[in-house]
């Protein structure tokens, strides 16, 4: 599933191509999660002012109204002057002056979705529970150990909710909680502030380089562009159950927590 820096990846590459381009047609192909909400003959006229991002939502501005895309399990973007004919999985084109934008999926679990404006009804419920950007200034220690001191699920689950903080997906999470020395286990709630401090730290280091690597492309992740991601080659423990520990030499262990795999070494990561 693309995690926040692949869809952060995904946006950087394409945002400045389409800036000011104007809507020339759009094309539906299988219905995806949530219907576009609006008709489609709409959209031509319009022109993208800007290419944001909420969490794993992109936020493709008009000069009226907003499209929040969402790649959903297996969804990936292409934009290019000029894109063969649509497949099976090519379930939204959007053509532009400066070249066609188009949503590629083969699980059909992500979105297209039109709102009037951030404030519509519909965009509140997609983005308005969403916890603070991980990368932003609005995440903060003080702030982050209030939200965690709600739950007492293990760490490793309550930041894959999202609302302690948004974006932080599996991949990350372990990576995360091992550089901060903490065991995914540990209920939240438990966490001091000085272990909390290390892990806001942590977070915000593992997800700005998955950016600067490009992500990371375990199956077939690639930005708008056609490049695949990096970061998944460096991990200090996802995916290396049975491996040594690149710190101390004990074995990578792996558990199921929530049906997500969790990756840690028991001896680096503390209860």
């Amino acid at each position: 599933m693309p995690e926040l820096p692949e869809v952060e990846v995904t946006r950087r590459s394409f945002a400045h191509a389409i800036e000011n381009a104007t809507v020339q047609a759009v094309r539906l192909g299988k219905p995806l999660r949530w219907p576009l909400g609006c008709d489609p003959d709409r959209l031509p006229g319009r022109r993208v002012r800007s290419v944001g991002r909420r969490g794993k939502y992109l936020l493709l501005q008009f000069d009226q109204g907003v499209l929040l895309v969402h790649l959903g399990m297996s969804g990936s973007l292409r934009f290019a002057p000029v894109l063969p004919a649509a497949g099976a999985h090519d379930h939204f084109d959007l053509v532009t002056t400066q070249g066609t934008l188009r949503l590629h999926d083969p699980r059909r679990f992500g979105a297209v979705v039109y709102v009037d404006s951030l404030a519509d009804p519909v965009a509140h419920k997609l983005l308005g529970r969403l916890g603070p950007e991980p990368l932003s200034d609005a995440f903060d220690v003080t702030g982050f150990q209030a939200r965690l001191k709600r739950h007492q699920s293990a760490i490793k689950s309550v930041l894959l909710a999202g609302e302690a903080v948004v974006g932080v997906g599996n991949i990350y999470a372990s990576e995360a909680l091992f550089l901060a020395g903490i065991r995914p286990t540990v209920a939240a709630a438990r966490l001091s502030r000085t272990r909390v401090a290390r892990l806001h730290a942590a977070i915000v280091k593992v997800l700005g380089q998955a950016v600067e690597l490009g992500g990371s492309t375990l199956r077939d992740f690639s930005s708008a562009s056609g490049q695949a991601g990096y970061f998944q080659l460096q991990t200090m423990v996802y995916g290396r159950a049975g491996l040594p520990c690149h710190v101390c030499a004990s074995p990578v262990r792996l558990i199921k927590q929530g049906q997500r795999s969790t990756f840690y070494c028991a001896t680096c990561q503390k209860p």
